[in-house]
């Protein structure tokens, strides 16, 4: 695999957060009722980031959880070796505004997937989503309500996403299989 493009570097993410972070508040009309739950592995920090983002803006505590959706993937058996992590919802998500957040959105089966484990800890009010490269190719009737860039890819390209806190710097680039 070889590095194709270099996309976006460490300002257009911080950038793209910070109105991704005020597109939510003037959607939800502020930040009562939300909570953020990041998807495992870097869909965590973003979400981290974009709360931060909102308590720095309105003053308030913002909750953030993590969830993992390896047991509730469909693809378990096909040749994948399930990782699992943490997922930590430690709080109350009955009647809240759940924003889910992730770093690529692609086929949709993740989100799917993420959906079905959410509803296992409640019912909420509204279930968001927020990824931060839209990169096409659906198979399931999913759509973000906010997205950092919309990135058309061909199938055998993939996008990579490196977070500082998971990886030590902030970046994203196309890879492109050989």
């Amino acid at each position: 695999m070889k590095e194709k493009a270099y996309i976006l570097g460490e300002n257009d993410i911080d950038r793209i957060i910070r109105r991704i972070s005020h597109e939510i508040l003037e959607k939800n009309k502020g930040p009562e009722n939300l909570i953020f739950i990041g998807l495992q592995k870097r869909g965590v920090p973003l979400s981290k980031r974009i709360a931060g983002n909102i308590e720095k803006f309105e003053g308030i505590k913002i909750k953030t959880g993590k969830l993992d959706i390896t047991f509730y993937r469909d693809d378990i058996g096909h040749n994948i070796k399930p990782v699992a992590q943490i997922t930590d919802i430690s709080f109350d998500i009955d009647e809240k505004n759940i924003v889910l957040v992730d770093d690529v959105l692609y086929t949709g089966r993740t989100i799917r997937a993420a959906m079905d484990a959410l509803i296992d800890f409640g019912r909420p009010k509204s279930i968001q989503l927020v990824v931060l490269i839209d990169r096409g190719h659906r198979e399931l009737p999913i759509r973000a309500d906010y997205v950092g860039k919309n990135l058309p890819t061909s199938h055998n390209e993939s996008v990579e996403v490196k977070l500082k806190e998971t990886d030590g710097i902030d970046s994203v680039t196309v890879i492109e299989r050989e």
